[in-house]
């Protein structure tokens, strides 16, 4: 359907800005009378655990709808003598805007009320209907926005629940561009769990990381090792407080001082029939940088079998750790097979990296133009420890989550991304999303190795794209190390990209920077000396490129927009995001006059771009056998991120 351009209205930004923008959608988006959709929107307020006085995210996602969202408000309730909302931070993704647009009038709006209990918002699309490459609608599965909610310092343990009262349109109400749908509501569940306990410590710390393979290595022996004393601690499972159900012990080896929470694993074990899903180690305000938990590999595989999470939580970070990605199995036989799982200890840690890490990251930022490094460095650790021996689990089949607290005052808006520190001292992108905190903002790393992670601004602007459709895009990802331009400071928008140059970008956006495991696949046309053969290895072993049927990769050729969207499909795999199938690849790419020159073997992977909004077209046509630009390149590899969840 054709849409005339929306012309916007003025408002003012104030409430009543907000009840205009109220009456706008609804004068932009009338109802149909009598229509009734097949499908009624569903939105999700995720259910989040938090400790009294601290803060966490709650995601606000559209999970589904039959048309595209263009407008929705809607007032959330809650108790106002247990939370309090700190910020509503609108996504960010490549559909969605949440910035001021010319006439200096955002998009979105809200306005909270802790006093009473609320907050109201209100988000109405303003982008030109007709730009089909970024209409600005709202599909399935695309978030709306988050909310940072702060559990009172003197809130009790418990669950309480954010709720909206649906019908009342006032407070709830979304259309598309056809009518007003009915929209249901799930989650919203928050449980409040105790401020957590622990010894005291104000020794400082140097740190240090393991790193390294897989293998098994020799356990290093410990040096100058003061008395470690011990005291119960309260941990908690599924939210819930579980009293002396483990052990803190603070010991100081080689300068170096560590909180070691060893859990009561049969205790644990025994809330598996109850639906474990969450074990939470709360370790802050001990005064002390280094923290590890410790649980058994009966207890691992348990977990492991429960779909359950084991989460630290330290004055440093956060490391949210799925028990599957652990492979308790895998760990056993590298360590020779007959080890017993009760026998085997996985230890978890958060440590502020030592001076020689600090020393490295330092330098690798002083030779990159306009960076600065934010936060300290800090390494993320799972070993398994048995009879003397030790394997390191570095590496995961699914993105692991784990947090970097910032010191108090420090602006997260001053982040463009964090980065992982390589064998050859060299910085590499991460993906990352900053969270605003009431006292401390965090940054929210997402990889699929363990390492040494820091923070960096490095703010990035091109000359030839600042008035180009691109430049939010392509600007966010070279201040993410993602995309570069020429040293004339140029990006070149409209240039076309290689094969071997959207392979490196989108292995860089992932955060991908070697083989996940030795390849055995060559190409006759890759050099070993060649800038990308490591981009190619790379990208050879996560499954995302298989060259041509003569057994060659082609590099130097421009890939075409069918050929890119194919390598995007398989790596929506890696960040789980869902393909389209059999029916659902008929009818995207039937919405399009040219779908018929859409080959068969792109197909299902062209439609699953499509239904992800990650390529939308231009003027109803795919054009999948154009070569793809740079522009697009940046971005499609942003919306991949963004709808993932990465950034």
């Amino acid at each position: 359907m054709l849409q005339p351009k929306n012309k916007r209205v003025k408002v003012k930004k104030t409430m009543s800005g907000l009840i205009m923008l109220t009456l706008l959608s609804s004068l932009i988006l009338p109802g149909v009378a009598g229509a009734i959709p097949a499908v009624k929107s569903q939105i999700e307020f995720s259910n989040v655990s938090v400790q009294a006085g601290q803060s966490v995210k709650v995601p606000v996602k559209l999970t589904q709808n039959e048309y595209p969202i263009n407008a929705y408000n809607m007032q959330i309730d809650y108790d106002k003598s247990t939370l309090e909302v700190v910020r509503i931070t609108p996504a960010a993704s490549g559909n969605i805007t949440s910035s001021a647009t010319e006439e200096g009038v955002p998009d979105f709006q809200y306005q909270i009320n802790n006093a009473e209990g609320w907050v109201r918002i209100i988000w109405v699309n303003s982008k030109d209907l007709s730009q089909v490459e970024d209409t600005g609608l709202i599909d399935a599965d695309q978030a709306l926005f988050e909310m940072e909610i702060k559990a009172k310092s003197n809130a009790a343990s418990g669950t309480t629940k954010l709720t909206v009262d649906q019908n009342d349109k006032e407070h709830w109400r979304f259309n598309n561009l056809e009518y007003s749908p009915p929209a249901q509501l799930t989650g919203g569940t928050i449980t409040i769990t105790a401020a957590s306990s622990g010894g005291n410590s104000s020794s400082p710390s140097t740190g240090s990381s393991g790193g390294g393979g897989s293998s098994p290595a020799p356990s290093v022996p410990t040096t100058s090792s003061t008395p470690a004393p011990t005291k119960g601690v309260d941990i908690y499972v599924n939210g819930q407080k579980q009293e002396q159900s483990a052990t803190a012990s603070i010991s100081t080896i080689d300068n170096k001082v560590t909180t070691t929470i060893q859990v009561d694993n049969n205790k644990v074990i025994n809330q598996v029939g109850n639906g474990l899903r969450t074990l939470l180690l709360p370790v802050t305000g001990t005064g002390t940088n280094s923290v590890v938990g410790e649980l058994n590999g009966r207890l691992v595989k348990t977990m492991e079998g429960s779909n359950a999470q084991v989460v630290i939580q330290t004055d440093t970070g956060t490391y949210t750790l799925p028990a599957n990605q652990i492979k308790v199995d895998q760990v056993v036989r590298q360590l020779g097979g007959s080890a017993s799982l009760e026998d085997v200890k996985f230890q978890i840690a958060i440590t502020p990296s030592n001076d020689a890490k600090k020393a490295a990251i330092a330098a690798a930022a002083s030779k990159m133009n306009n960076t600065t490094v934010i936060a300290a460095p800090v390494d993320f650790e799972v070993k398994a420890v048995y009879k003397g021996q030790q394997v390191d689990v570095n590496r995961f089949n699914a993105y692991v989550e784990r947090t970097i607290t910032l010191p108090k005052d420090t602006d997260g808006s001053k982040i463009t991304t964090g980065v992982v520190l390589q064998a050859d001292g060299t910085m590499l992108h991460v993906p990352t999303k900053v969270i605003k905190g009431t006292t401390n903002d965090a940054a929210v790393i997402n990889s699929l190795t363990n390492s040494t992670y820091a923070l960096i601004y490095h703010p990035a602007t091109f000359t030839d794209v600042s008035n180009h459709w691109s430049r939010t895009d392509v600007e966010d990802l070279a201040s993410r190390l993602v995309v570069e331009g020429g040293g004339d400071n140029t990006f070149a928008p409209d240039r076309s990209i290689t094969r071997a140059e959207f392979t490196a970008v989108l292995l860089r956006g992932l955060g991908l920077h070697s083989p996940e495991s030795a390849v055995t696949t060559t190409f006759t046309d890759v050099n070993a000396d060649s800038w990308y053969e490591n981009e190619v290895q790379t990208a050879i072993s996560y499954g995302l490129i298989s060259g041509y049927t003569d057994n060659s990769f082609r590099p130097n050729d421009e890939i075409s927009r069918a050929e890119a969207m194919t390598i995007v499909a398989r790596a929506m795999k890696l960040v789980d995001l869902a393909k389209a199938d059999a029916s659902e690849t008929a009818n995207l790419l039937g919405a399009y006059s040219d779908s018929g020159q859409v080959q068969a073997w792109a197909a299902e992977s062209v439609a699953s771009a499509i239904k992800q909004g990650l390529v939308q077209g231009a003027d109803g046509k795919l054009m999948a056998d154009a070569d793809i630009s740079r522009a697009q390149t940046a971005a499609i590899v942003k919306r991949l991120l963004a709808k993932a969840g990465l950034i």
